[in-house]
């Protein structure tokens, strides 16, 4: 779950920095001052933010597997505990759809 919502966060970024150069190209053709500044501000912006957007995404998928791999070899040492954990969950689920 904590792994969609990663690769949901870094796709909406990915989105963003595809509109802003969407329309940084589809104002290229304004020639006034204020226009043209906000648009090298922008390109500036978007020059920095990539990187970094490549680095928070790499990041995130190694404390994603690092997580992962915790979880697995917690359930695959203490399969009982596991399964008493995730039957006290279901209970608690069960009981609270139960009431509505």
């Amino acid at each position: 779950m904590n792994t969609d919502l990663t690769q949901k966060l870094v796709s909406d970024y990915k989105v963003l920095v595809s509109d802003a150069e969407e329309l940084i190209k589809a104002t290229a053709s304004q020639s006034t001052e204020k226009v043209a500044e906000a648009r090298t501000r922008m390109q500036q912006a978007l020059l920095e933010f990539k990187p970094r957007l490549a680095n928070t995404e790499a990041v995130l998928k190694d404390k994603a597997r690092v997580a992962m791999t915790a979880a697995d070899e917690y359930v695959h040492h203490n399969p009982w505990m596991a399964m008493g954990i995730a039957a006290g969950v279901g209970v608690v689920f069960g009981l609270l759809i139960g009431r509505h």
